[in-house]
């Protein structure tokens, strides 16, 4: 059995439309996945499973097309590897709430901050399947573009604290 943390893209804060947590955990349910918890209501569930992390990203990306009528970005992590995100942060010492991890499926291009605009003392470090980024005055004042964003999704840092501590309680 296998602790894996979702997070979904545009949730509740922008584009795909609302998904009320009680309708994603329901979801989850039906698949199969056991011991469901979501967090906040932007698209965060923990729950375990004994299928790979393909599969359940699979199913819950056709799950949740159903609902919405269309796409919705799914990006799935076990609770190792969250953990590991976690702990590798390599912009440690900003604050939490202004420094964010951006999901991805796969792993980013090498030249994925090549074409970034709107740079203003932003600090940008790829990761493994991720890109961790710091807005010294907050994500909601910065111009930063990241044209790669658009196939991801970004938590920032004590949300993704916060999803470990769930997994890891499991």
């Amino acid at each position: 059995m296998t602790t894996y943390i979702a997070l979904l893209r545009a949730v509740n804060v922008g584009g795909t439309g609302k998904l009320p947590m009680a309708e994603l955990k329901s979801m989850c349910a039906e698949l199969g996945f056991r011991r469901i918890e979501t967090y906040i209501a932007s698209g965060n569930v923990v729950f375990d499973c004994d299928e790979t992390l393909t599969k359940v990203q699979a199913q819950l990306g056709k799950q949740l097309h159903g609902f919405a009528g269309k796409a919705v970005g799914v990006f799935v992590r076990t609770a190792a590897e969250m953990q590991v995100v976690l702990t590798s942060n390599p912009l440690p010492g900003k604050e939490p709430k202004h420094t964010y991890i951006l999901f991805f499926s796969e792993t980013p291009s090498a030249d994925a901050l090549d074409n970034v605009r709107g740079r203003d003392r932003e600090e940008m470090r790829l990761g493994q399947r991720e890109i961790y980024i710091y807005y010294p005055k907050g994500m909601g004042q910065s111009k930063l573009q990241i044209p790669t964003a658009r196939l991801g999704t970004a938590r920032n840092l004590n949300t993704v604290a916060k999803l470990v501590q769930i997994a890891l309680r499991k």
